[in-house]
């Protein structure tokens, strides 16, 4: 039994990245020729030290994360419908059930959606600061998401449980509804906050899903750990036209989806107290724009010359291949550690 849900998650994780590389081209033509473009650099004025770093990167494409969901829809979509209708092979394949996939599809489906309209606002123009949804909006768009889920889970599932660490389980009754919107609603925001830099969110999220792919299959979630492999796979298919130079951006269509997919994912697998490992360098770019906005409105001085905190990095001197590159060798100690600790808490 292990071993054909082994095969199956490592042969959905193959197909998603060879369709992926497949519909790539067709996505890239359509940016293109649509002239989809990441025209909302911030100028000189209110952002010197972000300008003067991305000034040339005014005619990049962007929406690119649609290649991500795209395929992990249209694989799920696929071996659903051929479940359906036929049965046999598309059953062993299919990872669309009740409890473990419906809510982080339609998660990542709607986030998808909103996130594209983020896009396209920005491209027209539209918006508070004519880049499309300001931060505010933004924060209320995955508040009014992640309250949707939070009520879904502890209403219809009756999750009222968290896992802590060496502690076991501990009911925390209707507390679980704030939790889970803070988890949903830090995880969408880190996700948009670390996609800055050519192939930076696409590696560190790569991390992230592998190390709940690993969860969800050793706690017995295979339709989950299936999820996560075409996840994986669509990712490395993307990484492969992101890393520096990037051929287009993620945009906000792929990071609001990853981000809100990956905070389901670990209230799912009740893993939000490894969420720190799992997500270290996530949240070392929320944190670090928290602390810069704090400081600017108390002490009315910066502590970095730019953030998120790979913008400073690049500020004194490091090339941005540098700054990913090592960001994601951390992001990889990380997230071994987080999973060294889950395997300890669980079995041990």
């Amino acid at each position: 039994m292990i071993i054909f849900e082994a095969v199956r998650i490592l042969l959905l994780f193959a197909l998603a990245f060879v369709v992926a590389l497949i519909i790539t081209p067709f996505v890239v033509r359509f940016l293109e020729k649509f002239n989809i473009k990441k025209t909302n650099i911030r100028d000189a004025t209110s952002a010197p030290v972000f300008y003067s770093l991305h000034k040339d990167k005014g005619n990049t494409p962007t929406m690119g994360g649609i290649i991500i969901w795209l395929t992990v829809i249209l694989v799920a979509l696929v071996f659903f419908l051929f479940n359906v209708f036929f049965g046999g092979f598309g059953s062993y394949f299919n990872f669309v059930s009740r409890s473990e996939t419906y809510l982080p599809l339609a998660a990542l489906l709607f986030a998808a959606i909103v996130g594209l309209i983020d896009d396209v606002f920005g491209i027209l123009g539209k918006g508070p600061h004519k880049g499309g949804l300001s931060v505010k909006q933004k924060l209320l768009i995955y508040t009014l998401v992640s309250t949707i889920g939070a009520w879904w889970f502890y209403v219809k599932l009756a999750w009222t449980t968290l896992f802590i660490p060496f502690i076991g389980y501990v009911t925390i009754g209707w507390w679980y509804i704030p939790f889970f919107i803070f988890i949903l609603v830090a995880s969408a925001f880190s996700a948009n906050e670390t996609d800055g830099l050519d192939g930076l969110a696409g590696g560190i999220m790569f991390f992230a899903f592998m190390a709940l792919s690993v969860v969800a299959f050793v706690t017995g979630k295979y339709d989950l750990a299936a999820m996560n492999a075409t996840i994986l796979g669509s990712l490395i298919a993307f990484l492969w036209y992101n890393i520096h130079p990037a051929r287009f951006f993620m945009g906000d269509t792929g990071s609001m989806s990853l981000g809100i997919t990956l905070g389901v994912m670990v209230m799912l697998t009740n893993t939000a107290f490894f969420l720190p490992f799992f997500g270290f360098i996530l949240i070392f770019e929320s944190l670090s724009v928290i602390v810069q906005l704090t400081s600017k409105k108390i002490r009315k001085k910066k502590i970095f010359l730019s953030t998120p905190i790979h913008h400073h990095f690049e500020a004194i001197g490091w090339p941005e291949s540098r700054v990913t590159m090592r960001f994601w060798i951390i992001q990889g100690i990380a997230t071994s550690v987080g999973l060294v600790l889950f395997f300890l808490a669980r079995f041990v």
